[in-house]
C-alpha cells in the first residue's frame, strides 16, 4: 500500500520585529478601529480600543500607525 506524505507548504520567514498599525476609523465614541501586523504584514489582525488605549498599545509596540 503506497504511503502518503503530508503536504507541507514553505511559508516565508518570519520576523517578529516587522509591525505595523493601520487606522481604518476613529470613531465620534473616542473608540479607535485598526489592524496590528506582527511578522507578516499580510497577516493582521483587527482591534479596537479608546484613544488613550490606542496611543499606549502603539508606545508599547513601537509602531508608529497610519492612517488608511
Amino acid at each position: 500500500m503506497p504511503t502518503t506524505e503530508p503536504l507541507i507548504e514553505e511559508l516565508p520567514a518570519v520576523d517578529l520585529t516587522r509591525k505595523s498599525v493601520r487606522v481604518l476609523e476613529r470613531r465620534s465614541n473616542g473608540f479607535v478601529l485598526f489592524e496590528f501586523s506582527l511578522g507578516w504584514p499580510e497577516l493582521v489582525t483587527e482591534l479596537m480600543l479608546t484613544q488613550a488605549d490606542f496611543e499606549a498599545f502603539c508606545a508599547a509596540q513601537g509602531v508608529q500607525p497610519t492612517e488608511a
